[in-house]
């Protein structure tokens, strides 16, 4: 019998896009387990694995052969890489999200005989072979930003341009996240990853916030050369979303807005702007519950929006020349996204406003990232310390995230030309 090989391709490619992935050489129905292995920036260890029986041909094709057990089950071409979860030595909770942008992330991917559960000691290897997942495109050059009080990276894609503007903003966890922002510039946006707290000589810590510094960065965007206007868009993902609401409502430089997992109100940390407050509802910490195995659940702990006294922390969104695109996992367990999106949708429709698009997800959780980021029900939450619910189920998030990549493109390639 010929020796088993793996095939992968693209051996490297775009970390948002699909690889196929074949197995030959096999036995006619014989049991293998597939196992991917990967390594983050600090050295930690991830892995995942499915269970699968070639075909009579003793093939395997996983863009159409079902996995039977382990971390999925179905046909999922992209399941391998979107179960990786930390191995059973490492800490739990962790996510495998790229710091830096600019090497591959490298993937093992494995064929091993008979088939093991997850975390148990795999049979032998009989064929094996590696995939680097590319951040950035060939061509896209990055420039890290010190433009007056602003911080950040922009990503400019290859080419003359000018190219549509988007700002990118991630939630309460801080510091500078540029893995969506890179992926953006190799799809042709000059994307601006914005940090706003907990970065270089920004503020350690986020206990209010100025309108004015993200007003600065829409203006640095827009004015950009290679940025085509007139207006820019921005992306944001929790905190960062409800700051996306925020910019498209008070300044003009911003004509689309993406809000991934938002609430309809100022959260947390004050917003000035000139002489305007927007208060931030406050968490209450007797609302949240510890599980036995000590995961918190944050989800009733957000004060209520809809209650009359905290109204002046309503973000007056029917202000918003622009478009906005409201992204909700309807198992989001951080907070009630699903509800903040039926709100804000309540609010520009008794102004009389249709510019809203909305997309909903059964079974998705809070962080909806670009396609094959791994699913992490619950993380570390870097403020309080300990693991927090993130909600979801893996299958439906890793379908949402791949659904979802495509329309927020499509949106503001729509609204930015």
């Amino acid at each position: 019998r010929r020796a088993a090989s793996l095939a992968v391709s693209p051996a490297a490619g775009p970390a948002d896009e699909r690889v196929e992935t074949r197995v030959a050489g096999l036995s006619p129905g014989q049991p293998v387990t597939l196992r991917a292995v990967a390594a983050d920036d600090r050295g930690c260890l991830f892995q995942s694995c499915a269970h699968y029986r070639a075909d009579s041909r003793g093939e395997l094709h996983l863009g159409t052969d079902a996995s039977h057990g382990g971390d999925y089950t179905g046909v999922e071409p992209m399941g391998l890489f979107w179960s990786l979860a930390p191995a059973g030595m490492e800490k739990p909770y962790q996510r495998l999200v790229p710091r830096s942008t600019s090497a591959p992330m490298k993937v093992e991917v494995l064929v091993h005989q008979g088939h093991s559960p997850p975390g148990a000691m795999p049979g032998p290897v009989v064929a094996k072979a590696e995939v680097q997942r590319l951040f950035t495109a060939p061509g896209v050059r990055r420039i890290r930003l010190k433009e007056g009080v602003v911080r950040g990276s922009l990503f400019l894609p290859p080419g003359d341009g000018p190219f549509p503007g988007v700002i990118d903003m991630y939630g309460d966890e801080g510091g500078l996240i540029e893995f969506r922002s890179s992926l953006l510039a190799t799809h042709g946006f000059a994307a601006l990853s914005l940090p706003y707290f907990d970065f270089e000589d920004l503020p350690r810590v986020m206990k209010e916030l100025k309108l004015e510094y993200f007003e600065e960065a829409a203006r640095f965007l827009q004015r950009h050369p290679k940025v085509k206007g007139p207006g820019v868009g921005v992306i944001g993902t929790g905190k960062g979303a409800e700051l996306a609401l925020s910019m498209i409502t008070f300044l003009p430089e911003v004509v689309a807005a993406v809000s991934i997992s938002g609430c309809s109100s100022n959260t947390v940390a004050d917003l000035h702007y000139g002489e305007m407050t927007l208060p931030g509802l406050r968490f209450d910490m007797k609302k949240v519950s510890v599980s036995d195995s000590g995961v918190f659940d944050i989800f009733e702990a957000l004060d209520d929006p809809t209650n009359p006294a905290n109204s002046p922390s309503m973000i007056p969104i029917e202000k918003a020349e622009g478009h906005f695109l409201l992204v909700v996992g309807e198992d989001d367990r951080m907070w009630k996204s699903s509800l903040y999106a039926e709100l804000a949708i309540r609010r520009l429709r008794q102004h009389g406003k249709e510019n809203f698009e909305l997309l909903s997800y059964p079974g998705a959780g809070h962080r909806i990232d670009p396609p094959s980021t791994p699913f992490c029900q619950v993380a570390m939450d870097r403020v309080l310390g300990v693991p927090v619910l993130g909600g979801g189920e893996s299958k439906a998030h890793a379908h949402a995230q791949e659904h979802s990549w495509g329309k927020i493109q499509e949106f503001l390639h729509l609204h930015l030309g």
